[in-house]
């Protein structure tokens, strides 16, 4: 049977092992970072990009975990990975690089992400950024951001609120997508779209950006990390009807919690 890390040393345990997981994984990524990549294309089309450096990533990250915990489930993006959280027992959630076409394209803002979900709900999380040496870390405790805490922004002006949407790439995300910029230049202070989903909830937690917005169904890998360290740095993740977020949920409003109920009312797809 799964060890469940059911107390915070258990959690703490595994946030130190996602930490050197996403570290190791990172530094893989890095070594590959500007220069000569041969780059596939997905079931979306051109803008949905993978690499040999994601699948190498992955596998490096996949056996880090299962040297460590064998019994544990793992949730990947690549290949033939288990795609979705269980609702039951241990998972580890990884990402081995958020941002490929800024990886691809030598933009920094990329990352390894390494988050442990226990029942369905992320209870420890590790996002690096090897391009900038950014470490955003949380388990039982404290978010930090290179072993500094992490808070989450105390802006209450919704006209000074950053906000980045999180969406996908195929033609239905894009539709939606045009819709919630249209609100957020509208209703909001000024809107960022870092094209990594992890950096953006990195952000919010981190007191960068006072929210990210999705209206669309995201996949774990890019959600859950960026999700704990958003609720432990003080923040809060809804789905878009302002539901406590799970994996699965439809669409996401994370934000620092100021206006949380504000921003659901604005985004909410049936209004």
């Amino acid at each position: 049977m799964t060890d469940q890390p059911s107390t915070p040393t258990d959690i703490d345990d595994r946030l130190d092992a996602a930490v050197a997981a996403a570290e190791h994984g990172g530094t893989v990524a890095l070594d590959s970072f500007r220069t000569s990549l041969d780059v596939e294309t997905k079931a979306e089309g051109s803008m949905d990009a993978v690499t040999a450096v994601d699948r190498a990533v992955q596998k490096r990250v996949f056996e880090f975990i299962g040297e460590r915990y064998p019994d544990d489930a793992v949730v990947g993006e690549e290949d033939d990975a288990l795609k979705t959280v269980p609702e039951e027992g241990v998972a580890w959630v990884v990402d081995p690089i958020d941002g490929t076409n800024n990886y691809v394209a030598g933009n920094r803002v990329w990352m390894t992400s390494v988050a442990v979900c226990r029942d369905g709900d992320p209870v420890a999380a590790a996002n690096y950024a090897p391009a900038t040496d950014d470490l955003y870390a949380a388990g039982a405790g404290r978010t930090s951001r290179n072993d500094t805490t992490a808070a989450v922004s105390d802006e209450t002006d919704l006209e000074s609120f950053l906000v980045n949407p999180i969406f996908g790439v195929s033609r239905s995300d894009r539709r939606e997508l045009s819709a919630v910029v249209d609100t957020v230049l509208a209703e909001f202070g000024d809107l960022r779209r870092f094209g990594c989903a992890q950096a953006a909830l990195s952000g919010v937690a981190a007191g960068e950006l006072e929210a990210t917005v999705s209206t669309v169904e995201l996949n774990d890998w890019d959600t859950a990390a960026g999700v704990h360290l958003v609720r432990r740095a003080g923040g809060r993740a809804t789905d878009v009807y302002g539901n406590r977020w799970r994996p699965g949920s439809r669409g996401l409003i994370a934000s620092n919690g100021e206006a949380h109920d504000m921003l659901v009312e604005t985004f909410d797809p049936e209004t």
